[in-house]
């Protein structure tokens, strides 16, 4: 392989180096099925044994999420040391933690929810699927502002 065919080459990651990916950060987005139509949503999220945990309030998340079909998630990162990027998906059924037990050792996990209210429900998906890949962000990529500049935020 050349420098350049390396340069352009996507690393699939294995089912380890994605829960590592999972683990290195605490916030993504969860993908559910609701009335037909997919919907998407921002959740901070804790990993254990082998599997996510997020808390949710009543309303649309928890429905789509507890409705029997199965449930996406992915969170991705940059290391501007490295250039690399990389983003992890994980796909499975999603189910509410009810007995005592799991309860009481969920609410000890580290899981504090970002928004305010009360966020009684803890949701577990065990993933049937896990994929994730990594890639060198080209140098052009980098030059051009995106969407998280922060000059964008002043415009009016």
């Amino acid at each position: 392989m050349t420098a350049l065919e390396a340069s352009h080459s996507i690393e699939n990651l294995s089912s380890s180096e994605c829960w590592e990916m999972f683990r290195s950060t605490d916030f993504g987005r969860l993908a559910v099925v609701v009335e037909g139509h997919p919907e998407i949503f921002p959740i901070n999220y804790v990993v254990d044994h082998g599997s996510l945990v997020f808390r949710t309030a009543p309303g649309t998340k928890l429905d789509g999420a507890l409705s029997g079909v199965n449930v996406a998630f992915e969170t991705d990162g940059y290391n501007p040391a490295t250039n690399m990027a990389w983003s992890v998906i994980l796909k499975g059924p999603a189910e509410r933690l009810s007995s005592i037990e799991d309860v009481l050792a969920s609410s000890m996990l580290p899981l504090f929810p970002w928004q305010g209210g009360e966020k009684n429900n803890f949701i577990r998906v065990v993933p049937s699927d896990i994929t994730g890949r990594r890639f060198r962000v080209q140098s052009v990529a980098r030059r051009n502002s995106g969407l998280s500049d922060a000059r964008r935020l002043n415009v009016e």
